[in-house]
């Protein structure tokens, strides 16, 4: 079969559209049972695979938590607990050994006395008092979720409480008796996008009908939602309009109505207390300053509303230097910087003489930090957590300006005391330098499988992490793992970014087609012992190396992906992303689309490595015919392709540990089976626990 051109002819696999249509199930059965036979029933696979559900189960494990209140809450799965439990702890508790939780609502027990596949999605704590909530459930782990009231203090639904059937809905407490919805209020009340295009105030008491209209966006936007400040003394309404993926409004809700927050429209804004954050996405100009993209401003509030635009520079960037992130305390900013994608957090500090820029102190040789959750109501308490490839978690809390403890600490799950972690650069087709990661043993005697992942896309960073399952299913086995900062990424500001959106979208594929070149010519692995794996827009990714440069791979894995860019934007939330890849309609921009659009590229004469596709039917993110279409397409021409859909766990794929350990022990034993001739790869010693 030859690349087919949608505008000349019909595509002959439309029909894996119907997600759940009983002859398309019946077709992912099949190739699934085809995938399990090959890859999934020997004793290699069941020995990662338990080895993975050890990981992922662990009592070890750091139970992450957000303060709110006098609690610390926590949502914790465990082979006793698939589903989940929600609970919560103090302080003084969680500093022991063996913490003392409360139960507040078991996802198990729930889904049996419900006969409903219940996957938890979060919770919306009202404040203060913090004796209600809104819990967040998905069926089968999709977007969509079911919001009903929970009182904490009875630890039972209310009866009578705020309820809204499945739907990608966003709600917010305004007080105990309101809140701000989004939410499928029927026909024309949805962008394009599929998520909320109306947010409304509703009333304790009332029919979602009568809901007061507060916003009303356009059709094509993708979303519009509302959020209540509940700040002591600086309460405060604000409305979000997401034009694009990019651009977006902002405005301020007051008894006159709305008001707008006058910055451009690829910049967001946020407001604590007094003050106003503004975050660039491109270069701005404003009353004779430049402030560059990526640059972090700060200003009073009433004084921005009132004209004043003396805004004062809280981060700029460098060549080197980007802002990852910030938040708030109670009195102090922290920002977390990446300096060459390693990150440093800094406490900025406003006071009557401007702000004081100091590092965070208490961290200076605890190696790669990244911050999990601060208090930005009541005190200036922070947790962080101290990682690396091959260092194991440890979570440290503190207060700004007081001494860091470390709380918790997660056991090695791998033995790394062979392995090295290494940072080179790749330099692109245009010259650009790229940075990746290593891990791989500190003495190379010869060339190992290695397995390449990367995303490249929506400024998202891919930052040095520990992942126990990563390090037993690959690197413990003997393999080397190596991550690509990809232009399309945040590593290096919103400009990183900008280079490759729409029009340049190649440039992203040609990074990670050099660093595949590079870690050859340093004699890491070969192209027939290199594997890349990637998911979701990191399945474009590798759905694209794929086709376009098979000859530097030796096989591909491409997870929850978009494949088939002619019609990506009419399949579920696609149309959101059209700022980040074109518009296909638009023949200018299908010209280049087309050019590496996965699905359009397959040729029946040529050869392509071994590949295996991963998704989930109940992914109501990126349609499942991504991967489906592209599977028959390639089956069709007798490639060496396999499949695998998980018929529930939304994007990710997985809606608990089971899952997740069987899916990643498949993508395992695919790699081992194609990257190496081995019965079993040697190992390096046995997990640690």
């Amino acid at each position: 079969m030859d690349e087919f051109d949608p505008s000349v002819g019909p595509d002959p696999h439309r029909w894996l559209e119907d997600v759940t249509g009983e002859d398309v199930l019946d077709w992912v059965r099949g190739h699934n049972a085809a995938t399990v036979a090959r890859y999934a029933a020997g004793e290699r696979f069941e020995r990662i695979r338990d080895e993975l559900r050890e990981v992922l189960d662990a009592d070890t494990r750091i139970p992450y938590v957000r303060r709110r209140g006098a609690h610390l809450y926590n949502f914790w799965r465990d082979a006793r607990h698939p589903r989940g439990l929600w609970r919560r702890t103090t302080l003084d508790s969680y500093r022991t050994a063996d913490p003392e939780w409360e139960i507040l609502l078991d996802i198990d027990a729930l889904a049996a006395e419900e006969s409903e596949n219940w996957v938890w999605q979060g919770a919306t704590v009202l404040r203060p008092g913090f004796h209600r909530c809104l819990v967040e459930l998905s069926r089968g782990g999709a977007d969509a979720t079911v919001v009903r009231e929970f009182d904490l203090e009875r630890r039972v639904f209310v009866d009578d409480g705020f309820t809204l059937p499945e739907a990608k809905s966003s709600v917010c407490w305004i007080d105990e008796d309101r809140i701000y919805v989004g939410t499928d209020f029927g026909e024309g009340s949805l962008t394009t996008s599929g998520y909320p295009r109306l947010v409304k105030e509703w009333r304790r008491g009332t029919p979602l009908e009568e809901a007061t209209l507060v916003f009303e966006g356009k059709p094509d936007d993708v979303s519009v939602h509302a959020v209540h400040d509940p700040t002591e003394g600086w309460e405060r309404d604000l409305v979000s309009r997401a034009i694009d993926f990019y651009r977006s409004e902002a405005h301020l809700r007051t008894t006159d109505g709305l008001v707008r927050i006058d910055v451009p429209d690829d910049a967001s804004v946020s407001a604590h207390r007094q003050w106003l954050l503004i975050r660039t996405r491109s270069p701005w100009t404003v009353e004779g300053s430049h402030y560059p993209a990526g640059a972090l401003l700060g200003i009073e509030l009433d004084a921005f509303l009132a004209g004043d635009r003396s805004l004062t520079v809280l981060f700029e960037p460098d060549a080197h230097t980007s802002l990852d992130y910030y938040a708030w305390t109670r009195d102090h900013l922290l920002l977390g910087t990446l300096v060459d994608v390693k990150t440093r957090l800094r406490v900025l500090t406003p006071g009557p003489q401007g702000w004081h820029d100091e590092p965070l102190t208490g961290l200076a040789d605890v190696g790669a930090v990244d911050l999990v959750a601060t208090d930005p109501y009541d005190s200036d308490e922070f947790f962080v957590e101290a990682t690396g490839y091959t260092d194991p978690p440890a979570l440290l809390r503190g207060e700004v300006g007081s001494s860091v403890e470390t709380v918790k600490r997660t056991p090695a799950f791998f033995d790394a005391d062979s392995l090295d972690v290494t940072q080179h650069f790749a330099t692109s087709e245009d010259g650009t330098r790229i940075p990746y990661f290593v891990v791989g043993p500190k003495d190379r005697g010869t060339v190992t499988p290695t397995l390449l992942t990367g995303y490249g896309g929506f400024e998202v960073s891919l930052t040095p992490s520990y992942s126990g399952v990563i390090g037993r299913g690959w690197l413990a086995r003997g393999g080397t793992y190596v991550v690509a900062n990809l232009r399309g990424g945040g590593e290096y500001g919103p400009d990183w970014h900008n280079q490759v959106v729409k029009t340049n979208r190649l440039k992203v594929y040609e990074d990670f087609a050099a660093v595949a070149r590079d870690v050859v010519a340093r004699g890491i692995t070969t192209p027939e012992l290199l594997g890349v794996q990637g998911g979701s827009n990191g399945g474009l990714l590798t759905g694209v190396m794929l086709t376009r440069y098979p000859e530097l791979v030796g096989a591909v894995v491409s997870q929850v992906p978009l494949l088939d860019m002619r019609r990506y934007h009419q399949l579920l939330a696609g149309a959101s992303w059209m700022a980040e890849y074109g518009d296909p309609d638009d023949p200018e921009e299908w010209a280049y689309l087309s050019r590496y659009s996965p699905y359009h590229n397959v040729h029946s004469g040529r050869t392509y490595p071994p590949t295996l596709f991963v998704t989930s039917t109940r992914d109501d993110r990126v349609h499942p015919a991504h991967a489906r279409k592209m599977m028959a397409r390639m089956h069709a021409d007798d490639h060496d392709v396999a499949y695998y859909e998980n018929l529930e766990g939304g994007h990710g794929a997985a809606a608990d540990n089971a899952q997740l350990a069987f899916m990643w022990a498949l993508v395992f034993e695919f790699l081992w089976q194609r990257l190496s001739d081995e019965s079993e790869p040697t190992r390096r010693g046995g997990p640690g626990t």
